[in-house]
């Protein structure tokens, strides 16, 4: 026997129905969303494992640093904690100075398009350091050039308010000084680009805006003597464009030092030095013990005879 059941519309088992089916309507947006975005994400992360996987060791450290480091800062600016002027670069005579600014201010970042080109240029033209000089020497170096361009754009501040001392009073000046503050790893990254114009002059680079390839050492140049001019105009106060051209200038010039150094002593590192000596003295300990053991021989032998 069937039975025919039909619901009117206005019952409540109907309403309640077209309560529900309005509901799922409503959210289906948000869950095709919600599935795009999850699906983004697995994406993005998947590929962020597999060229990390593909990239050296400090390298890949640097760049995972510096972008935990541009998110903490975001963070912890809207709990009222600003990391830029707490680790950032202070001028070594003001109240805001701390020992451990001219290491930590390589990590800051002002804003996304500051950390994009810096971590982009960390990401093209360090592997390859760093797969010809090794984990080790590669993070001195990248260490060198950022304390170096820190000791540089210490050195312009001091000339810069020697300079106004003349016209303003000391408690201007020490205003002034207080105010100042550096962040980001450009003075490294110049560092490592002088490295790869230094390790790879004759390799052909693509520059936008200009159709033909230019050889590494010549964009290297060319790029120094850029910031050079673009360093002396803010000094002067031609130009303020809030930039710390010296310091880039600095992380090149300690870059180069530290590479002149490194070939003067035939590319040894402390740790090298100390190993080969050591093992020099154990050479010549087991030649000596081999020496006294051949006379003990010989000894035993002509009085055998």
């Amino acid at each position: 026997m069937e039975y025919a059941c039909k619901i009117s519309k206005n019952s409540s088992i109907y309403q309640i129905f077209l309560k529900k089916k309005c509901f799922f309507q409503q959210k289906r947006g948000f869950f095709c969303y919600f599935i795009a975005f999850f699906v983004y994400i697995s994406v993005f992360f998947s590929t962020f494992a597999v060229v990390m996987r593909n990239i050296p060791t400090v390298t890949r450290y640097l760049l995972i640093a510096n972008l935990i480091v541009f998110l903490l800062t975001d963070i912890l600016q809207r709990y009222g904690l600003d990391l830029n002027a707490l680790c950032g670069l202070h001028y070594y005579s003001a109240q805001s100075f701390h020992w451990w600014q001219p290491v930590t201010y390589m990590f800051l970042h002002a804003n996304f398009s500051h950390i994009f080109f810096n971590m982009f240029a960390v990401w093209m033209f360090a592997p390859m350091i760093e797969q010809q000089w090794g984990a080790r020497r590669f993070a001195l170096y990248y260490l060198v050039c950022g304390l170096g361009a820190a000791f540089i754009q210490e050195m312009v501040w001091t000339l810069m308010l020697n300079n106004m001392a003349s016209s303003y009073d000391s408690a201007s000046i020490a205003y002034l000084a207080h105010q100042l503050n550096t962040i980001g790893a450009s003075g490294a990254v110049f560092g490592i680009l002088l490295a790869f114009g230094w390790l790879y002059p004759d390799i052909p680079m693509f520059i936008f805006f200009i159709p033909i390839p230019i050889r590494a050492r010549v964009f290297i140049i060319i790029y120094a003597v850029i910031e050079l001019f673009a360093g002396l105009g803010s000094v002067l106060q031609f130009t303020a464009d809030n930039v710390a051209h010296f310091a880039h200038l600095g992380g090149m010039l300690f870059g180069w030092l530290l590479i002149l150094y490194w070939k003067k002593t035939n590319w040894r590192e402390p740790g090298e030095l100390w190993t080969n000596l050591r093992s020099k003295l154990g050479k010549h300990r087991r030649l000596d013990s081999t020496d006294d053991k051949n006379k003990f021989d010989n000894y035993h032998y002509h009085r055998s005879v």
